[in-house]
Parts: structure tokens; C-alpha cells; sequence
């Protein structure tokens, strides 16, 4: 089995305050992408009552899709992007997870999961269970690195497997949703080195450089 040892030295520092977070949402254009005002944003975020435990302010993914934010990342000046093999991104929906029935909500208590580095989502997924942790959904990391971008570190990425594509047949899709940093090389092309990258694991595979993000929880 991989190790299971939290590593303590790669802790980030703490999240943004949610008023701060409403108005990083507003200035790229978040909002108005998922049909709500900036006052609709402020007025949520003043009223969460979750800052100082890890709380990142989300928009639910069906008003603002994987696709829609992740061109809004940024890293050395370069925007992120989803890798040309993933164009269903949008199909990678909830999965043995529950969100709030509210357009917008917090997550708490995010952690990276660097001490779970070369598991398998398969392995990680049990893990995260056990010990009162949910595994993020790929809007949530999104949200999380555009919020902080330093929570996307080379060889400290994370996948976010709160998020599964079902086939049409019930079956679930063996592809695992994940952010990292690209070397620009293959079909990234070389302009795209060290941007931030949306793209995909196989659910049985290890990486060593892939965490898996989780949380505490959520709440509308």
C-alpha cells in the first residue's frame, strides 16, 4: 500500500475571506456566467458566517460548468485550459457526492491531499470515506486554485474525483478529473508550459505527483 503519512510541510495558508472570494468571482465574470447579479454574490458571502475554516465560496457547476472556468486560471501570465481529449469536461458531474440546492455555497475544511500522492482514485476514494472526508467535485479545485493559485504547486497537483462521467449504459467512465501543471509538451503545445491544466487520470492509475482534494463538508 502507498504511504499514508500526511506530509505537514506543504500546508497552504489560509483561504481568502468569502468577501474577498465574492469579489474575485465578480471581476472574472463568474456571476454574470451563471445568471446572478454581483449583489447576489456579496449578499451570500456576507451572510456564509464560515470564514476562518478553510471556506471556499462555489458556484453550483451546472451555472458555471468546468469549461467556463477554467480558461479563467492563470499561472506565470498564461491562462488555463482543458486538454483537447476531454471535450465532454461538462459530462463529469457529482458523483457519491451531495451538493447544496442553492446556486451558491461554501466548502470547509479543504486540504490537498499530498500525503495520498501515488494512490489510486480507487484507493483514495475508500480512504476519504473513512476518516469524514468528501472528495472535491473539478469545479470545486477549479474554484479552489483560481481563488488560490498557490494551491496548484509542480509536482503537488491534485485530482478531484468527486466528479464521474456515467455512460449511457450505467457504467461509470474510467476517466478521473484532475489539475496540474503542463510541461507543454504533446498536443499541449509548447506556448501552454507551466500553464494550469484541466485534464484527466485513469481511475485505476497512480501518479506521484496527484493528490486527491478533499473537504469537511458544505454548506449552502
Amino acid at each position: 500500500m502507498p504511504d499514508t503519512t500526511p506530509d505537514t510541510s506543504t500546508v497552504l495558508p489560509a483561504l481568502p475571506a468569502l468577501s474577498t472570494q465574492a469579489e474575485r468571482l465578480i471581476e472574472l465574470g463568474v456571476h454574470e456566467r451563471a445568471g446572478l447579479s454581483a449583489d447576489e454574490i456579496r449578499t451570500f458571502a456576507a451572510g456564509a458566517g464560515a470564514d476562518g475554516d478553510g471556506a471556499l465560496l462555489a458556484v453550483r457547476p451546472d451555472l458555471a460548468p468546468a469549461s467556463a472556468l477554467a480558461p479563467l486560471l492563470r499561472r506565470d501570465g498564461k491562462p488555463g485550459f482543458v486538454v483537447v481529449d476531454m471535450p465532454d469536461i461538462d459530462e463529469f458531474t457529482p458523483c457519491a457526492v451531495e451538493l447544496p440546492d442553492a446556486p451558491l455555497y461554501v466548502v470547509t475544511g479543504i486540504d490537498r491531499g499530498d500525503h495520498m500522492a501515488n494512490w489510486s482514485p480507487d484507493e483514495a476514494l475508500p480512504a476519504l470515506t473513512e476518516c469524514g472526508r468528501t472528495p472535491l467535485v473539478l469545479t470545486e479545485g477549479i474554484h479552489w486554485v483560481l481563488q488560490q493559485p498557490e494551491a496548484l504547486e509542480r509536482n503537488l497537483c491534485f485530482m478531484t474525483i468527486g466528479s464521474r462521467l456515467r455512460k449511457p449504459n450505467g457504467t461509470l467512465d474510467a476517466r478521473t478529473p484532475a489539475i496540474w501543471i503542463s510541461n507543454g509538451t504533446g498536443r499541449d503545445g509548447r506556448e501552454r508550459r507551466n500553464a494550469p491544466k484541466v485534464g484527466w487520470c485513469w481511475w485505476n492509475n497512480r501518479h506521484t505527483w496527484l493528490g486527491f482534494a478533499s473537504a469537511t463538508g458544505r454548506r449552502g
